[in-house]
């Protein structure tokens, strides 16, 4: 069962649809979802839906992120919740207070279950682990 209730279409303030390719790094406000292809660094106090078909690299700083499919190669920190879905695809470390991972959900890495610390003073933990440059996904 999902953490929180799922977004619904017009709460989105951002979409990166398929067909799309972005490269860089991601700031924004309200929650945004990313259908296409993304290399870079997310940073938002708001919710990232990542959905089917994308196709995500890099690493993700958020407030909390719902993936509902695609594939992502990111270390995940969400101050509030990170939620995975099948078919979702994830290689890197996550870290939240509430984690949530479906049945089926295709998982390589570690998970913290934890309040997340101040931003800036960066990695997932204290505790050595992996990261996801070590871990080898299909691509």
């Amino acid at each position: 069962m999902p953490l929180d209730p799922p977004l619904l279409p017009n709460e989105l303030n951002a979409l990166l649809g398929r067909g799309t390719r972005f490269e860089g790094k991601l700031y924004f406000e309200g929650a945004t979802r990313i259908d296409g292809i993304f290399r870079g660094e997310i940073r938002s106090d708001d919710a990232l839906v990542i959905g089917e078909g994308a196709d995500v690299e890099g690493q993700i700083d958020v407030a909390a992120v719902i993936v509902r499919g695609g594939t992502v190669r990111a270390d995940i920190r969400a101050r509030k919740s990170i939620e995975l879905f099948v078919p979702a695809r994830v290689w890197g470390n996550l870290h939240a207070p509430a984690i949530m991972l479906e049945k089926g959900v295709q998982f390589e890495g570690s998970c913290r279950m934890a309040p997340v610390d101040d931003p800036t003073q960066g990695g997932l933990s204290s505790h050595p682990s992996p990261s996801s440059a070590d871990l080898d996904p299909p691509r």
